[in-house]
């Protein structure tokens, strides 16, 4: 009875109401926001060796500094990794592009994964700029592996709570994975700097896709340049060898941009040049997302009739005479601190 009568006259004395609304301005709602952000749990960055040089401008745009993580190997070749630093409970970032030698570098990678994992990480963020295998994405052949699905197995089961990359071979990769995926796109990177150069300022570019498979990504590149579109028909000889058959669109009298996703031994690329040439192309640049170059492939570049190939630095191959890397350190670094802060990264897809 006590109870009943305390809280009825509780209720009637008008000292507590649910129901009311609150009422905040603008900057009381950013305020509140930026409280929020910082109860984000504590961001910990953890690089492998594949690029720790990439690793290291990312905590620096963020404003940050590496987490202390002893990587080596033992005599026989195994991985040992030894994390120097408390990370319980923390949202861990590791950066680890599977680029050469990447059956190595994607074993590196699951070993951190299973040491932050064994640390009582709050979250395993695995950061891949650039996704190996991921050109092994179907069946195309009697009694050959998927790889693209079991390197996704491989991370998830490691324990791997959501992945950022880059320009996927195939963008269809992503429902591979059981887990958050944020795909984001080297494109803003790329036509920031061709802007810069003025690319496509007289109307005069058009740009290519070296093969169909590609015309979706070129087409994305020639409406943000404001240029046409054409596509080199080509024919995979071999791994290593590529003939391109014939033009579809103009290109004479012409600066063209080849757009492809990633290339190694350039053999596409430098094919697709050479039949823009002989069809009447005055310039030809290419824009490359990953170019993961081999000796090969800078040789073929350096005696192409490719002026340059603008690329990112995603991976550390990414040099070479006539070869350009765009920074995008600062691309990952945002989307790392909006996914830490527990933000939307589509604002980051606009050129």
């Amino acid at each position: 009875m006590s109870f009943g009568s305390t809280h009825r006259s509780a209720s009637m004395s008008g000292k507590t109401n649910p129901a009311k609304k609150v009422s905040l301005n603008h900057s009381e709602r950013l305020h509140i926001r930026d409280r929020l952000c910082m109860l984000a749990p504590r961001m910990k960055l953890i690089s492998g060796t594949a690029h720790r040089n990439l690793a290291e401008r990312i905590a620096e745009n963020i404003g940050t500094t590496l987490a202390n993580v002893h990587v080596t190997a033992f005599p026989d070749g195994e991985t040992f990794v030894k994390i120097n630093e408390n990370i319980r409970g923390d949202d861990v970032f590791i950066i680890q592009p599977s680029c050469p030698p990447t059956n190595h570098n994607i074993m590196e990678l699951l070993i951190m994964v299973d040491a932050a994992r064994r640390a009582s990480a709050g979250r395993i963020n695995a950061v891949m700029p650039f996704f190996g295998y991921a050109r092994q994405d179907r069946k195309d052949q009697p009694r050959v592996p998927i790889t693209a699905k079991l390197v996704a197995n491989m991370l998830t089961e490691a324990g791997v709570d959501r992945l950022i990359t880059m320009d996927l071979h195939a963008p269809q990769i992503q429902g591979f994975f059981d887990i958050p995926v944020d795909h984001l796109y080297a494109k803003p990177a790329l036509i920031g700097y061709l802007r810069e150069q003025n690319a496509g300022a007289d109307g005069n570019l058009t740009v290519v896709s070296p093969d169909v498979g590609g015309v979706k990504m070129a087409r994305a590149y020639a409406d943000a340049l404001g240029a046409d579109l054409a596509i080199v028909a080509k024919h995979r000889v071999s791994a290593t060898k590529v003939e391109a058959m014939n033009v579809i669109g103009e290109v004479e009298g012409r600066d063209v941009l080849l757009v492809d996703d990633m290339t190694e031994t350039a053999g596409t690329l430098c094919a697709a040049a050479e039949i823009l040439q002989r069809h009447g192309a005055r310039r030809i640049y290419a824009g490359v997302s990953h170019a993961v170059l081999t000796e090969m492939g800078r040789e073929r570049i350096a005696a192409s009739a490719i002026e340059k190939v603008i690329t990112t630095d995603s991976v550390p191959m990414a040099t070479g005479p006539k070869v350009h890397a765009v920074e995008i350190a600062p691309l990952l670094a945002e989307a790392i601190r909006r996914i830490n802060g527990g933000q939307s990264v589509t604002s980051l897809f606009e050129v």
